[in-house]
């Protein structure tokens, strides 16, 4: 079942990059910007995560730390934070465990052919660990600057 607004953010522990692990609970008491990816290194995810890195300052003053995830590797994720000098942590999920937990790993079409994969989607959780907003299906253009004025809003 796909989380809804209002909804408690299932806690996780993860693997990040730089070989270190993070959990929401940690981060209680911030507002958390949690966007699914599909996979580092590709043209529509890198835009997204620069996107973001861009706009770091902005959410941090709107009280929001940002935290990437997807099922690539912890090596993977060196290499693309290194590459694109991306100032927040990227989960590892190699085991699929986090993704399930918040529904995005989901039959996927591309040119006819059905796959399963991560559905580009981030959560908006508040400082309390509920989801304030959701966006699925994310187009990556203009996907930032929507979800820094939801963060300015909450």
């Amino acid at each position: 079942m796909a989380l809804q607004v209002g909804d408690t953010a299932p806690d996780f522990t993860c693997k990040t990059d730089g070989d270190g692990a993070l959990s929401l609970q940690s981060l209680r008491g911030q507002k958390v910007v949690l966007y699914f990816y599909p996979k580092d290194m590709t043209p529509g995810c890198t835009t997204e995560s620069e996107g973001f890195r861009d706009q770091v300052k902005a959410f941090a003053k709107a009280g929001a730390v940002i935290v990437g995830a997807s099922k690539d590797s912890v090596a993977r994720h060196d290499k693309f934070v290194a590459k694109h000098d991306l100032p927040f942590r990227l989960l590892s999920d190699e085991d699929g465990a986090l993704c399930a937990a918040y529904g995005v790993w989901q039959e996927k079409k591309l040119y006819g052919r059905a796959f399963m994969g991560i559905v580009r989607t981030t959560f908006l959780i508040d400082e309390q660990g509920k989801i304030a907003a959701v966006w699925d299906k994310v187009r990556v253009k203009g996907h930032v600057d929507a979800v820094l004025a939801a963060t300015q809003a909450l």
